[in-house]
């Protein structure tokens, strides 16, 4: 059964699609949500806050950051004051859906977009002050590939966040769909999304407690478990 997140990371690609194509980025989208803290299902009533995509914003502006720009622009407020009308509703939390791993690390100096991620909550900056003002900021981010290493390297992304405290969750299905998306522009495009792919695999460690969850609720195929049960049978 298809991770019910696909549905998000596919607006995402969405989104992608509208960024220009560049030899010096990658084309992303990102999605802002407020969901109930206990919706494992995504059923409920998830709400969209605000949208973005690589360079939909004037400079050399990423998905994310565009979408933090984007919904402060909807509260009147600059971009770098979004932390303090972002909503922080009880049973309720912020969570973001971006095609690729959120940067670490920027070449042309800008705030990388996990700094800007965490800056929603204040993080590092003791507790209830920051940015944030005690706010819980983005609780969350999924993303749909890790970031290639063509400009900056090894990324940096997953542990900045896990150092602030974010959870993250790499959510599997459309690797291939969006790095070819993430590329378009690219003098050696299939060349790094041929390397990219090379480097996709199933690590558990990526994989939220939730999801692991929802994974074992899946009826399984029985004739499945009757071919398991001969694969052990034969190594006896």
């Amino acid at each position: 059964m298809p991770s019910p997140h696909l549905k998000y990371m596919r607006a995402c690609l969405a989104l992608a699609e509208k960024s220009p194509a560049r030899p010096t980025n990658f084309r992303v989208g990102a999605l802002l949500l407020s969901r109930h803290e206990d919706d494992t299902t995504l059923e409920k009533d998830d709400q969209l806050l605000a949208t973005g995509y690589t360079m939909e914003l004037d400079g050399n502006t990423h998905a994310e950051q565009c979408c933090l720009a984007n919904y402060a622009a909807t509260k009147n407020v600059p971009a770098d004051r979004v932390a303090e009308v972002l909503p922080d509703e009880p049973d309720r939390k912020l969570v973001m859906y971006v095609t690729m791993e959120p940067c670490g690390r920027r070449l042309s100096g800008n705030a990388p977009c996990v700094q800007r991620i965490i800056q929603t909550c204040g993080a590092g900056a003791g507790a209830g002050a920051g940015a944030g003002g005690g706010r819980r900021g983005i609780q969350k981010v999924y993303f749909g590939v890790k970031e290639p290493g063509t400009f900056v390297g090894h990324s940096e992304g997953c542990k900045q966040l896990t150092a602030a405290g974010i959870e993250w969750e790499l959510v599997q299905g459309l690797e291939r769909e969006i790095l070819t998306v993430a590329t378009a522009g690219h003098e050696n495009r299939e060349e790094e999304v041929r390397a990219a792919m090379e480097t996709v695999e199933t690590n558990i460690d990526d994989i939220s407690a939730e999801e692991r969850r929802r994974q074992a609720q899946v009826p399984r195929n029985p004739k499945k478990r009757v071919m398991e049960a001969d694969l052990m049978g034969s190594q006896r």
